[in-house]
């Protein structure tokens, strides 16, 4: 962040309303957008609160994105922005570098969203966007900084736009908790050095073990979580309810149909990953199908 000119950044609300300001700045109704899911639910969320509409291009086994279908789609209907997620949430996959100059290289404004490039060995993108025009890319203090609840998220953007989202940012949205919080954690990235490396240390030694638990398929991860099909008969919302019930450990489960079958685990600390294989240990038999509400 501190080598990127402040004509290109914007520091305030969280990663998520940067999104919707984005959006309120870019977007008219009736204009849209890509995604590519499964990912952050927000893109889609926040062009349905603006009018615009979603051009729904779902990825491919492994989580990849269809690159060569996002090309027809900007060729075929003009979106105004195509959004891109790396490391992608849920799976915690990566966007090659390839790839993304290949979205790049299309006339439409991309949004890279890096909230959890800090746990990959991927470098940033964000220097990108002092040569390139269409791109904007977001990063957060939530996730490696652990200030989730409060709220504060930055970008770089291309220069000709700063003017407009600084004009529409709303003025009042940081908090000066969040502000001393930030401030704090950017006088010491020594120590968030220290603790990301643990944390990567640890999501590789859980990625390991995962891979000996017979009913789950762990996915190779860049982020903080490690997703997991669950598979051998067992049904995955109650292998969530099991863990969270009986041992008191909570996992992700995924309502939506194309991640039913699947759990998100977040990385812990090592007593926390054993407690967890322990657990997971004491689930040989099939769980009874968990039964949606509806």
């Amino acid at each position: 962040m501190n080598d990127i000119p402040m004509e290109h950044l914007l520091v305030g609300c969280g990663a998520d309303e940067l999104i919707d300001l984005i959006m309120r700045c870019v977007l008219d109704p009736g204009d849209s957008i890509v995604d590519c899911p499964p990912t952050f639910t927000m893109y889609a969320f926040d062009a349905a609160v603006n009018g615009a509409d979603v051009i729904t291009i779902p990825r491919l086994d492994g989580f990849r994105v269809d690159v060569p279908a996002v090309e027809r789609a900007v060729q075929e209907q003009r979106p105004k922005m195509v959004f891109m997620t790396s490391p992608n949430n849920p799976d915690g996959s990566m966007i090659s570098e390839e790839d993304l100059l290949t979205v790049l290289a299309l006339p439409v404004l991309v949004v890279l969203d890096e909230a959890y490039i800090e746990f990959s060995e991927e470098p940033s993108r964000m220097r990108w966007v002092m040569e390139r025009p269409n791109l904007i890319v977001l990063r957060t203090f939530s996730k490696s900084a652990g200030l989730a609840g409060l709220r504060v998220g930055y970008g770089a953007f291309p220069a000709g736009m700063i003017d407009y989202l600084w004009r529409a940012k709303q003025p009042y949205n940081v908090s000066v908790a969040a502000e001393t919080a930030a401030c704090a954690a950017l006088t010491n990235p020594q120590y968030l050095q220290e603790v990301r490396d643990k944390l990567v240390t640890e999501r590789g030694r859980l990625f390991g073990l995962l891979q000996d638990v017979l009913f789950l398929e762990p996915y190779p991860s860049s982020a903080n979580f490690i997703l997991c099909k669950v598979v051998g008969g067992q049904d995955a919302k109650a292998v969530k309810d099991t863990l969270a019930t009986e041992h008191g450990i909570m996992v992700r489960h995924y309502a939506k149909a194309e991640l039913s079958g699947f759990i998100r685990i977040s990385v812990g600390r090592p007593e926390q990953t054993d407690a967890l294989m322990a657990a997971l240990r004491s689930l040989e038999q099939p769980l009874p199908v968990a039964i949606e509400k509806e």
